[in-house]
């Protein structure tokens, strides 16, 4: 795993046709591996691959085709790069595969409760990360519904948690997630958002990723294409509200922002005599 002192940076690729943002776009390996490439020359600390959308609405995918479709891309990336690379999957199949193919993480949606997820995970030896969800993929959005939204993500969480290390996964080694867009509305997201530091308070690193979602359409107004602006207040805000990890799709820009931030925020140093 990579240092967590200060927040990282991870770059996302979707080798999907469907996904929300950039689906299609690198859905061949040679495209995905050039958007690799100028993610790591942007600074990214890790990437992050998907083969499988999980935007609302989504279709499942066939095992053999979410591996034809992030395998080689693994194998490129690592074959140009020692940049810590995610695997974002729920199938052990695929967890088990790319970590031989050289993944660093496993980024589960699922938070390991596939069947033969949580076994696959402890085989490959690899950190995890562990997010909340409501319902599933293809109906999460229908109609979201919690008496407490916070407390009921978080006891999710650290319950996932207990559960992948009593099956023999490192304290460590788990990151959590607490999905935001995934089973919840608009005002569930801010309150969740807002209680991020009470979520990092159990100890466990925490990933946020809201990089152009609909939430910020919601809040500006704005088409997917025009929420840099708005991803990039939420990748700051997350930061100063305790993330160790913000998974974005503008690495540079993201980079920047908490440049300034921390900037900002250092403890200035006595001048030396």
């Amino acid at each position: 795993m990579i240092d967590l002192d200060s927040p990282r940076v991870m770059g996302v690729i979707n080798t999907t046709p469907d996904s929300f943002s950039d689906g299609g776009r690198y859905l061949a390996t040679g495209a995905a591996l050039v958007h690799a490439r100028k993610l790591i020359d942007e600074g990214a600390d890790l990437i992050d691959i998907g083969g499988e959308s999980t935007r609302p609405g989504a279709r499942p995918v066939p095992v053999e085709e979410e591996l034809e479709r992030t395998i080689p891309v693994i194998e490129a990336v690592r074959r140009h790069s020692d940049i810590p690379v995610s695997i974002d999957t729920s199938k052990p199949e695929v967890m088990r595969a790319a970590a031989a193919a050289g993944a660093s993480l496993i980024n589960d949606v699922w938070a390991l409760r596939r069947p033969g997820a949580l076994e696959a995970a402890v085989e490959s030896g690899l950190p995890v990360c562990l997010m909340h969800m409501q319902g599933e993929p293809g109906s999460m959005q229908d109609n979201p519904s919690y008496d407490d939204v916070v407390a009921e993500v978080e006891t999710f969480l650290l319950q996932r948690a207990q559960a992948a290390m009593d099956a023999g996964i490192a304290r460590d080694k788990i990151i959590l997630d607490p999905g935001f867009g995934f089973g919840k509305t608009l005002d569930q997201n801010l309150e969740l958002f807002r209680a991020l530091p009470r979520l990092r308070s159990h100890g466990f690193p925490l990933l946020v990723g809201i990089s152009r979602k609909s939430m910020i359409g919601a809040i500006t107004g704005r088409d997917v294409d025009q929420r840099l602006a708005g991803s990039l207040a939420f990748a700051v805000l997350a930061a100063q509200r305790g993330a160790d990890v913000i998974r974005v799709h503008d690495v540079a820009e993201t980079r920047d922002a908490l440049a300034i931030v921390r900037a900002v925020e250092e403890t200035a140093q006595p001048l030396q005599e």
